[in-house]
């Protein structure tokens, strides 16, 4: 059993975190007869779940709805994320092919530049 000042400082982060996400309803957090969270092995545990899926990109509600009761409803919100992702690399990917054509371009200027052009387009 530890504190909110012990289970934080053993997950990494700030205290006011864990109430918040115990506000936001992603982290379910026993209470003692004075009123105080003691985090046990399972709120622990719980509280490293929600703290992979921020470090991965999902937003607080997204890991409310990620940690559903039901797999099938998990699934559909990690599978969503996913294809966000994809797209933000596919995007990414594009800027990096751009930028590297803009350093090797022979043209003074992008406007000039037929290649540059067809790129500004396409975004």
């Amino acid at each position: 059993m530890k504190t909110i000042g012990e289970a934080a400082a053993e997950l990494g982060i700030d205290a006011h975190v864990l109430r918040h996400w115990e506000d936001a309803g992603a982290l379910t957090v026993r209470r003692d007869g004075n009123g105080y969270r003691v985090y046990d092995d399972g709120a622990l545990e719980q509280a490293r779940t929600v703290l992979k899926l921020r470090r991965v990109g999902l937003s607080l509600p997204e890991v409310v709805a990620a940690m559903a009761p039901t797999k099938s409803a998990a699934q559909a919100v990690v599978r969503a994320k996913i294809g966000a992702l994809e797209g933000e690399i596919v995007h990414r990917q594009q800027a990096i092919t751009f930028l590297q054509h803009t350093v090797e371009c022979r043209h003074r200027y992008l406007d000039d530049c037929p290649d540059c052009a067809a790129f500004a387009r396409e975004a």
